[in-house]
């Protein structure tokens, strides 16, 4: 086992004293917590373990977001989140994790644009597969318009089909208004023609 040691103090209280551990030791951790049925979100202390270098939560019920906090695990090397239910969007800020080498953050309900730079450039389609929400690279939908004009998300950001089904929609509508114009208009003009030829006969 690979040790590292602090050189900075670090002050403990314990029965009541302060003790001060001029060198602190500190090891490689593993975290492998995976294939059980842990539920819940994933708790943002575990950003505090700086130590860590391998987290797999996979195969759980994990739900809520990635904690931001695991940008603070600078060493680390596998993060494993695979096949829980896990929702929002994957924080910009774990770019920062330049020993990152295994990310696997597929099958969950990931949405929104895929980090980009560092270590984020090298994952594969394997790394975010199962995630429907997810789009930019390396996966086929893109995040971005034509000439890197963002996809709008209001009504004017429709596709063409759509448009032309609306563009359908309404001249159906408006050609339903204007026979029941039609309509009405005949049906009136014939009720004061009959009403009129009754009380003035020829």
């Amino acid at each position: 086992m690979h040790y590292v040691y602090y050189t900075s103090s670090f002050i403990v209280t314990t029965k009541g004293l302060e003790l001060e551990l001029p060198r602190v030791l500190t090891i490689d951790l593993i975290i492998d917590l995976s294939r059980n049925i842990f539920e819940g979100q994933i708790p943002s202390i575990i950003g505090d373990l700086i130590g860590l270098r391998t987290l797999n939560l996979s195969h759980n019920v994990l739900e809520g977001h990635i904690p931001v906090s695991l940008q603070n695990l600078s060493v680390l090397e596998s993060l494993e989140l695979s096949s829980n239910k896990i929702n929002g969007e994957n924080p910009q800020q774990l770019v920062s994790l330049t020993f990152l080498a295994v990310l696997n953050l597929s099958h969950n309900h990931l949405v929104g644009c895929i980090p980009k730079g560092k270590q984020f450039d090298t994952f594969g389609n394997s790394s975010y597969q199962g995630n429907d929400g997810l789009r930019g690279l390396p996966l086929s939908k893109d995040c971005w318009g034509v000439q890197g004009v963002p996809q709008a998300t209001t009504p004017f950001g429709l596709d063409q089909e759509e448009e032309e089904e609306e563009g359908d929609s309404a001249i159906i509508s408006w050609k339903a208004v204007l026979m029941g114009y039609g309509c009405g208009l005949v049906i009136g003009l014939s009720i004061i023609y009959i009403m009129l030829s009754t009380q003035y006969p020829a």
